[in-house]
């Protein structure tokens, strides 16, 4: 495994997202958080008003969106088709909510983009992150996007590492991959595609892809 694994063309399926172009002149899936709320705010005009709404200040929202009335949206934002934000999601500004996506009661976003059905369900809080095609996250897993000594965040990967300038990311994971309940992602941590991480782990730095995490010290081939 190296860092090089983990650059955004082997991590996301670039067909299963509105925002395919964001990705453009970037190598790794990190470089785009900065660019989350320019990219809404050029492309939220161009969708087409027969199927989208412009709800408030630069929030898009599909019609067949199913949005609970105790939803709070902040701009910029997009709520692309068939995603529903259940009782109390709080999506705190620059998110992409991508087709068919759940946001389910009380959880929280922020500065992210999630892929085509993508779910988080349940008491999650997912921030300065980018969940990928299908990805779940369990009741009450987290991504935790800042440091607690407020530095940088450093991509490791064993004795590679690569720093992303970054005060705040949490976690990019790959499409498919499924987190269990009660996990907490750590600032800079990278999960590959078709990888399921273990309920109540505390997962940090880069678990390669068709893995399974059950520990940092026990990580095995997911076979078919």
């Amino acid at each position: 495994m190296a860092l090089s694994d983990f650059r955004s063309e082997n991590m996301f399926d670039m067909q299963s997202t509105l925002a395919a172009g964001i990705f453009e002149g970037t190598t790794y899936p990190w470089e785009v958080l900065s660019k989350i709320e320019a990219y809404i705010l050029a492309l939220g005009p161009q969708l087409p008003a027969d199927r989208f709404d412009m709800r408030g200040n630069n929030i898009w929202i599909a019609r067949s969106a199913k949005i609970f009335d105790s939803a709070y949206i902040a701009g910029p934002c997009i709520i692309d088709e068939d995603a529903e934000l259940r009782q109390c999601a709080f999506i705190r500004g620059r998110a992409i909510v991508g087709k068919g996506c759940v946001v389910g009661n009380s959880c929280e976003l922020k500065n992210v983009l999630l892929f085509d059905k993508c779910e988080v369900p349940h008491y999650n809080y997912v921030g300065d992150s980018i969940l990928g095609f299908h990805a779940h996250m369990g009741a009450g897993s987290i991504t935790s996007n800042i440091k607690s000594d407020r530095t940088n965040v450093v991509i490791r990967d064993g004795k590679e590492s690569m720093e992303t300038g970054l005060r705040k990311m949490g976690a990019m994971l790959g499409d498919y991959v499924e987190v269990g309940c009660n996990s907490v992602l750590n600032p800079g941590t990278l999960v590959g595609r078709h990888t399921n991480i273990y309920p109540l782990s505390m997962v940090r730095g880069c678990v390669p892809a068709d893995h399974i995490y059950k520990t940092k010290d026990d990580v095995v081939v997911r076979h078919a």
